[in-house]
């Protein structure tokens, strides 16, 4: 029988085995956690950046020590937009940085787009040689990338999920992850939502219809 490891889960515990185990960490990038970055431009409120940050460090370190694969997902776009080629695409449309760059002129291609600071994961928790790093440009890391398949390339049945926004790009994925039949337990402490009440808001549908 395969070592089993019991987890404090609301609403219920739940026992994974460690080897059937990866952490996602989405989106834990200078746009969506520092001063100066996309979300903080957009004027939401990133003064719980700090804590979720080192939360985040110490799931990933604990992760490592276990030997459980570490996958980033980065979220961003070409400096030519390919992945949101106007009017057409709804991202163009919703993407608050997409937006915020057009009526900006300044900050033109310099908003989550490959190469930029704001596009850059923070040094905090950096990947490391050996994790995965999977490139994204919607909010679930599951659309348009090879995260499945990387998955199950691994036997991968249960997957922690930590980073940021929790109420889009955490929730997404984890969505997309329960649909796909995989086990998703979102570490809550490690998470940080954009706007009022997201945080609760997410963690109530995780905890009533996505898993733990």
């Amino acid at each position: 029988m395969p070592r089993t490891v019991q987890i404090a889960a609301r609403p219920e515990p739940i026992a994974v085995v460690p080897e059937e185990t990866a952490l996602i960490v989405v989106d834990m990038q200078h746009a969506y956690l520092s001063k100066g970055g996309y979300l903080d431009l957009c004027g939401f409120d990133i003064s719980g950046s700090p804590p979720v940050i080192e939360e985040c460090a110490r799931v990933i370190a604990a992760c490592r020590d276990a030997n459980i694969p570490v996958i980033y997902l980065q979220n961003g776009f070409s400096p030519d937009l390919r992945e949101a080629p106007g009017p057409a695409a709804p991202v163009w449309h919703k993407s608050n940085a997409l937006r915020f760059m057009r009526a900006n002129e300044a900050y033109a291609g310099k908003l989550i787009t490959h190469g930029t600071w704001d596009h850059e994961i923070v040094p905090e928790v950096a990947p490391r040689p050996g994790d995965v790093v999977v490139g994204k440009s919607r909010y679930s890391g599951f659309a348009g990338t090879a995260l499945e398949q990387i998955l199950h390339a691994r036997r991968i049945r249960t997957v922690l999920v930590v980073g940021v926004a929790t109420n889009v790009c955490v929730e997404s994925t984890i969505r997309d992850a329960y649909h796909r039949e995989f086990f998703p337990v979102m570490v809550s402490d490690a998470t940080l939502g954009a706007g009022p009440g997201s945080q609760e808001a997410t963690e109530f549908n995780v905890r009533a219809f996505s898993a733990g």
